[in-house]
């Protein structure tokens, strides 16, 4: 997720390799000889909600093939469902949410990245509260809790997508592009005015070779690299993002946050810790595909509006 704010419009413009408003190109659809993966086993994570402050239990349990990840609400009569699908979409004011009917869950990102980069396909995530926890700001105790657990696989083949032509969208010097590749790599770049933060770019290809399945592809770094990169914060907007409501649930032990003066809470885990959370959040918003397309995903100064803007262009020109 993240926490520092800016202008954005409504929607971003859809732009072709000319720069001009087009028509979605295609992707082509393939099956390679990878299964789709559920868990071996169950876990359970308790943690506070960023935005809402609220005490949450989550329970991730297997799924049957072709079922996707998915999120029911225990707390609510009938325990209503919803899919992780770019679909089911609310809202991505610093943080992105899925509603469907009575079932509303707020801030997915990490646990949903986590789950995708390592693998499983199929899983059915039971909470007792409207959103998920932050933990420590990063995906790490997700990522690890699945290892722990390990996963099996299922009968059906895992789908993979491969983009054919370029796709952008752009909201005034922010965008988030996707460009046909060879390999699945996600490229980052931020600019923040704050010299403990500056200008910041991290690239990282999770695909040690030739490899057709994005998703499989993607777990042997994503633990080490990418998953344990916290959410991070500027000092000067909490007030007032406190005043509106928001990041109740924030504080110096699940968020970096930066001042004038440098860091309040240091060490980084990396570097570049702030850009490679951005970039942990991009996995976590296109995982609402589904399948994560073989492509080249580059984004500068983007937010889970023009993320999702992004896989929302995606999921139109996918043929099955």
């Amino acid at each position: 997720m993240e926490l520092d704010v800016k202008p954005q419009a409504a929607t971003g413009d859809v732009l072709h390799r000319d720069g001009a408003p087009s028509p979605l190109s295609s992707g082509s659809q393939t099956t390679g000889d990878a299964l789709q993966q559920t868990l071996r086993s169950e876990f359970t994570r308790s943690g506070v909600g960023l935005h809402t402050g609220l005490s949450v239990r989550v329970r991730v349990l297997p799924a049957p093939t072709g079922r996707g990840r998915y999120f029911a609400r225990v707390d609510k009569p009938h325990a209503p469902e919803v899919s992780a699908q770019i679909a089911t979409v609310r809202q991505t004011m610093l943080s992105t949410e899925l509603a469907h009917g009575e079932a509303d869950v707020r801030t997915v990102e990490h646990l949903l990245a986590a789950l995708t980069a390592m693998g499983v396909d199929n899983a059915r995530i039971e909470i007792d509260g409207p959103e998920v926890p932050l933990l420590d700001g990063s995906a790490k105790e997700w990522a690890d809790a699945i290892a722990q657990v390990g996963m099996v696989a299922q009968r059906e083949p895992r789908y993979s997508w491969i983009l054919q032509e370029p796709l952008c969208v752009q909201d005034g010097d922010a965008f988030v592009i996707a460009r046909p590749s060879s390999e699945l790599r996600f490229t980052y770049g931020i600019a923040f005015d704050l010299p403990a933060i500056g200008n910041q770019w991290h690239s990282w290809s999770p695909t040690a070779e030739a490899h057709t399945d994005a998703s499989m592809a993607i777990a042997a770094t994503f633990a080490t690299e990418i998953a344990p990169a916290r959410t991070f914060g500027l000092a000067h907007q909490i007030e007032a993002l406190r005043d509106r409501g928001l990041i109740k649930g924030g504080s110096l032990e699940n968020a970096l946050v930066c001042g004038a003066e440098g860091w309040l809470n240091p060490p980084l885990r990396f570097l570049n810790e702030p850009v490679r959370h951005k970039l942990l959040d991009l996995i976590g918003d296109l995982s609402l595909l589904g399948t994560i397309p073989v492509a080249h995903f580059l984004a500068y100064k983007a937010s889970h509006q023009l993320h999702t803007q992004l896989a929302r262009s995606l999921h139109s020109m996918i043929k099955v």
